[in-house]
């Protein structure tokens, strides 16, 4: 990707404010990104390894390197609760 993303830290996630909108409008995007979420959230609970999520709030295109711990259809779910919209997610890396 060359577009810049701001890294910030998982505490901050919860201050921010997540627009309805879909940052992803392919359909193979979103498949993707559900397939690396699934091997995301594995990799966090059974080896506790950090993963990268690039993702937009309504200001800016931010990053967090952390451990997912739970994923729904529609939400990604940090250590201690803090939540990203699987909709405002463009990349797990």
């Amino acid at each position: 990707m060359s577009t810049t993303f701001e890294l910030i830290d998982k505490e901050s996630i919860s201050a921010l404010n997540f627009p309805k909108v879909d940052v992803l409008n392919d359909k193979e995007e979103k498949a993707s990104l559900k397939s690396e979420l699934d091997r995301a959230l594995s990799l966090g609970n059974l080896e506790h390894v950090k993963i990268k999520i690039y993702f937009e709030d309504d200001k800016s295109k931010k990053m967090v390197e952390t451990t997912i711990w739970g994923v729904t259809d529609e939400r990604v779910i940090l250590k201690q609760g803090a939540v990203i919209p699987v909709n405002r997610i463009y990349k797990i890396v």
